[in-house]
């Protein structure tokens, strides 16, 4: 078995594991989408258990360096996103012993600051901190659907002149076009388990 079927064996052992599905959003905001995508380390209906957070983001980490070629360039950090990105980017962190930040909706006079949109949100001014020129940057959330909020981040990141190596996500809605979205500007990304049309 070469290395490419061991990674495919993982990827579908963890999508098992995620057990993502959909369900209906209640009061959706202008620009909110209609479905929220569910998935077993987001605590929303079941407490997320700890060895499958582990499990999950050691394969994640795999997929991160086979398919981002991080073991070529290593990140500077992982960049996770509010609030989904939140529990994949520190899971992510233990698997690869890289530090970690977050992105927040909070807004703070710190060194470093950027901000940025992310579109289908009530609240949509995201802010990252500490960002510095020459950083090198894996960018982590839970979920990619049209690929805008992480495509706009990656335009303030080159704007800051930090280096966005690629994204990392446990579920991709293929149907969205976010891996189109995110390859029109160069930026890899890999993900656990692909969702049928949301729609």
């Amino acid at each position: 078995m070469d290395s490419s079927e061991n990674l495919s064996t993982d990827v579908r052992r963890a999508a098992q594991i995620l057990n993502a599905r959909t369900v209906p959003r209640l009061g959706i905001d202008r620009g909110g989408r209609p479905e929220r995508i569910m998935h077993a380390l987001d605590g929303l209906l079941e407490p997320a258990d700890a060895a499958a957070i582990g499990d999950i983001s050691a394969q994640l980490w795999t997929a991160c360096r086979t398919l981002l070629g991080v073991a070529e360039v290593e990140p500077d950090y992982i960049l996770g996103l509010e609030a989904g990105g939140i529990v994949p980017a520190v899971g992510l962190a233990m698997a690869s012993g890289l530090p970690y930040k977050i992105a927040y909706k909070l807004r703070l006079a710190l060194p470093g600051t950027i901000q940025f949109i992310e579109p289908h949100s009530a609240r949509r001014e995201m802010y990252a901190y500490g960002i510095e020129p020459g950083q090198r940057i894996l960018i982590v959330d839970d979920e990619i659907t049209t690929g805008r909020t992480i495509a706009n981040l990656v335009r303030i990141l080159r704007q800051a002149d930090a280096e966005p190596l690629g994204a990392a996500c446990l579920i991709e809605d293929a149907s969205c076009g976010g891996r189109e979205r995110l390859s029109e500007l160069g930026v890899p990304l890999a993900t656990l388990m692909t969702l049928p049309c949301l729609g």
